[in-house]
C-alpha cells in the first residue's frame, strides 16, 4: 500500500483506538494511563493527517509539524476561545479540548515520535520489498534487431 492511503487508514484506526482508550478510561479499566495514551493518539492522528496532506515530507518533518499543531491546540486552551467554541458545538471538545494541561505536551511528543518511527519502518519495508521484487524478476528478453 502506498504511503497516502496507508496514512489515511492509520488515521481511521487511530480514531477508533482513541475512542476505545477513552471508553476504557472512563470505565476505570485503564486508570491513569488513559489520559496520556489518548493524548499520544491525538498526536498520532495529527501526524497521519499531516502526512496525508504532505505525503512527500520526511517522517521527522511530519512529526515536528504534528507536535507543533498539537501543542498549538493545547496552548490555545490558555485562552477562552476553545471553551467558547465547545459551548457553541460540543463535538469540538474532541479536537480543541478546554483545559490546558502541560504534561499533555510530552504525550504529544511521544505520539509524534512513535508515529514517525512506525512510518519510517513501514516505508523502509515497502521499499525493500519493491527492491527484492525487482531483483527477483527475470531480465526482459533482448530486443530483436531489424536487418533492414
Amino acid at each position: 500500500m502506498r504511503r497516502r492511503p496507508a496514512l489515511a487508514v492509520a488515521a481511521l484506526v487511530t480514531v477508533a483506538a482513541g475512542l476505545a482508550v477513552r471508553s476504557a478510561g472512563s470505565a476505570g479499566v485503564l486508570g491513569a494511563v488513559s489520559g496520556p495514551a489518548g493524548d499520544a493518539l491525538y498526536a498520532v492522528l495529527v501526524y497521519a493527517l499531516v502526512g496525508v496532506l504532505a505525503v512527500r515530507a520526511r517522517p521527522w518533518v511530519v512529526a515536528a509539524a504534528a507536535w507543533a499543531l498539537s501543542a498549538a491546540v493545547e496552548t490555545a486552551q490558555l485562552t477562552a476561545l476553545p471553551a467558547a467554541v465547545v459551548g457553541l458545538w460540543e463535538p469540538a471538545r474532541w479536537v480543541l479540548g478546554t483545559t490546558f494541561h502541560a504534561p499533555d505536551l510530552a504525550s504529544y511528543a511521544v505520539g509524534a515520535v512513535l508515529a514517525a518511527l512506525v512510518d519510517t519502518a513501514v516505508t523502509r519495508r515497502r521499499r525493500q520489498r519493491a527492491r527484492d521484487t525487482w531483483a527477483s524478476e527475470p531480465p526482459p528478453p533482448a530486443a530483436r534487431r531489424s536487418t533492414r
